[in-house]
């Protein structure tokens, strides 16, 4: 399967040391920048026949069947000023008023490569960032009042534009004072948080002015890519260039995939198997605020366009980067980590496997207890049904009594590999069918006749499971070859192509950059797609996100989910009745399990608080609703570590790192398998 861009990207990291202690902020002085010195973006040379090159690929070689009219071209229109200004605090609603002459324009725009309509409003937008951040410079000289009760409307993304710049100036005083309340909260006093956010205002100016014309081009091109179909994109020269070292598995960096949430830099993940993920110190959430190159001073990167966080984190093997993270949600902390930078080969985020033993049911006797193997597959990456099938033979040797495929955060990789690792536990047969525009359908299929393992096997998936994860859950599934345990899956079902736009012919002083669009479509054996819908679990899991709020389904302008004709293939067994049995054993199990309360509890919290779009001002309410937040934590620990036979601890500061690994999805995971092992002996009898 061919791997989908990634705005973010994935980059390698080796720790050298850890320090937690905060340095000295210094002040830097306003940018000595007005408004005439922003630059006035105009179109290159290269970007009309890039524009008519990707308008034409996408039109006739695109899965997806479309007309370049008036109706895309709305779409085109929002999706450009939803990108330009999410959140609806830089554009004054006389501005999109006068943009509605364009509505109809963006069509032809892209068709003929003729962008300057795109290039005005796109000024427009630096000119209005511009004024903003001036306006949040000069809040800053007088200190907020904490005591007011007022509240910030941090998701505007359905609210009305503003009507006038006094309008616009509430808003943005209400933004300036989160901020700056974000940072009392992190105990920084009223001459800290000024210096801070100085700093990070006066940086945001100093951006701006540093625009460039494919800047505008990129995201021109995105949306009109993004309203064909999630999965299509424009790759700039520099992101093309990232795409290929991707691709030939060499990046040098800090071992984490990166993403854009408002103004912050966000680890989305650590690389699996990578440096960053042993360390257990980097985590998800974690939001990286400051970036220094050895010794030398911070950069605050809050606002930064993410593929310049990436450039500045990323560099030669050997050479050192410091981090200043934000850590925590209901008590964030200011940590720094010394990073020195190391070389990762993604191949080598290799399957691994370990033997799960049941001691609650060993006693005195160790040899008596009852064991699993748990094979974890972070990617479908080259050889890994080789990799997997080592891994069986050595559980194999362990006698173990049934087997765990954790495939949970498995984004997907190479569709070969999925039709490989089905063949592990199937003698043979197709295992995916996969149609293409012209509605041609090709089946691909194990034709070995052999099975590396055939014994009790459970496929653990969660949301974020995708791809070639969802082809492979869905192949076992339909065989009855194994039970599907966890979250209902991403449910992407298509394929992706890249191709370059420059020609060999091209005499541009600038190169073309590159573009990804969806080709075909994945069908389950049993005439279903995956996409959308996904794979959906035998026994489900409980979990706060219900199918339709989470993955494909909630991707504007999506392939929808559809069928074919079924494959040619014989069941291996029929789990109906055995599930049913299976779930009521799983059912009685959670309700005493102290993990699942608690995820019931949050569940409960969640879905009472998702619609919510504001938070309080006020400094006490947002001091206790934390000093709230941080006791529940605690409490929870404190019951876990009397479970374990541990002593209670007083802070959350103190808890302990072992908490964090525990798993009680897959030991329930183990129970239903071992269920499932005396199943099959209770039906052997």
């Amino acid at each position: 399967m061919q791997n989908i861009c990634r705005l973010a990207l994935a980059i390698s990291l080796s720790f050298s040391s850890w320090s937690v202690v905060a340095e000295p902020t210094k002040v830097i002085e306003p940018a000595k920048i007005v408004e005439q010195d922003l630059p006035q973006l105009i179109q290159e040379m290269q970007h009309k026949k890039a524009s008519q090159r990707i308008s034409a690929t996408f039109s006739r070689q695109h899965y997806k069947k479309f007309a370049m009219n008036d109706e895309l071209s709305s779409e085109i229109f929002d999706f450009y000023l939803k990108q330009l200004d999410y959140s609806r605090q830089v554009f004054l609603a006389e501005d999109i008023a006068d943009f509605e002459k364009y509505r109809n324009s963006f069509d032809d725009m892209v068709a003929s490569g003729k962008l300057t309509p795109a290039y005005a409003i796109y000024n427009l937008n630096v000119k209005r960032r511009f004024q903003r951040y001036q306006f949040a410079l000069k809040l800053l000289e007088n200190e907020f009042d904490f005591n007011v009760k007022e509240e910030y409307v941090f998701d505007r993304e359905e609210a009305a534009f503003a009507k006038n710049t006094v309008e616009l100036d509430e808003m943005w005083r209400k933004r300036v004072k989160y901020d700056a309340l974000n940072l009392k909260l992190a105990g920084k006093d009223w001459s800290e948080i000024q210096k801070l956010l100085s700093k990070r205002y006066t940086f945001a100016l100093k951006r701006l002015s540093q625009g460039e014309s494919e800047d505008v081009f990129q995201v021109v091109m995105n949306s009109f890519s993004r309203t064909v179909e999630p999965h299509t994109s424009y790759l700039s020269p520099r992101n093309a260039e990232r795409f290929q070292m991707e691709m030939n598995l060499s990046l040098e960096g800090i071992g984490a995939v990166l993403r854009s949430e408002d103004d912050f830099t966000v680890i989305q993940s650590v690389v699996t198997g990578g440096p960053a993920d042993k360390s257990k110190k980097i985590k998800p959430k974690d939001k990286i605020i400051g970036v220094a190159q050895g010794d030398e001073n911070f950069v605050d990167v809050v606002g930064w366009r993410l593929d310049d966080v990436v450039d500045l984190i990323k560099g030669p093997k050997g050479t050192t980067v410091r981090l200043q993270v934000e850590k925590g949600e209901d008590d964030p902390t200011l940590e720094i980590i010394s990073i020195v930078r190391d070389t990762i080969k993604l191949e080598d985020r290799a399957a691994k496997s370990e033997v799960y033993i049941d001691k609650s049911q060993q006693g005195d006797n160790p040899e008596a207890a009852k064991k699993l193997g748990v094979v974890t597959i972070p990617s479908f990456y080259n050889k890994l049904s080789r990799d997997v099938a080592k891994e069986i033979a050595m559980l194999k040797e362990e006698n173990v009594q049934g087997i765990i495929i954790d495939l949970r955060g498995n984004g997907g990789g190479s569709l070969v590999e999925a039709t490989l690792l089905t063949g592990l536990f199937i003698d043979k047969g197709p295992v995916v069918q996969v149609r293409d525009g012209a509605n041609r359908v090709e089946v691909n299929k194990d034709t070995d006749g052999l099975s590396y393992y055939d014994g009790p096997l459970t496929v653990m998936v969660d949301r974020y499971s995708a791809s070639a994860s969802e082809i492979f859950a869905a192949a076992l599934q339909d065989y009855g070859r194994a039970i599907i345990i966890g979250e209902n899956t991403f449910g992407k079902g298509t394929v992706q192509q890249h191709r370059g736009l420059g020609r060999v012919y091209d005499l541009y002083d600038n190169p073309l950059g590159s573009i990804q669009f969806t080709i075909a479509k994945f069908y389950r054996i049993n005439g279903g797609s995956t996409q959308h819908k996904g794979v959906t679990p035998d026994i489900l899991f409980p979990s706060a996100i219900e199918p339709g709020e989470w993955g494909e389904s909630r991707e504007e302008n999506a392939l929808e989910w559809d069928k074919i004709n079924k494959a040619s293939y014989s069941k291996i067994h029929d789990f109906s009745k055995d599930i049913t049995y299976l779930d009521s054993l799983h059912q009685q199990r959670i309700k005493a399990n102290d993990e699942f309360k608690y995820l019931d509890e949050d569940i409960a919290y969640y879905r009472a608080n998702k619609d919510k779009k504001s938070t309080s001002l006020n400094f006490a309410e947002r001091k206790a609703e934390r000093e709230e937040n941080k006791m529940k934590r605690l409490n929870r620990a404190n019951m876990r570590l009397l479970a374990m036979d541990k002593a209670k601890v007083e802070s959350v500061d103190d808890i302990p790192e072992e908490l964090a690994e525990l798993d009680p999805f897959l030991d329930e995971t183990a129970s239903i398998t071992f269920d499932l092992v005396e199943v099959g002996r209770l039906a052997k009898k």
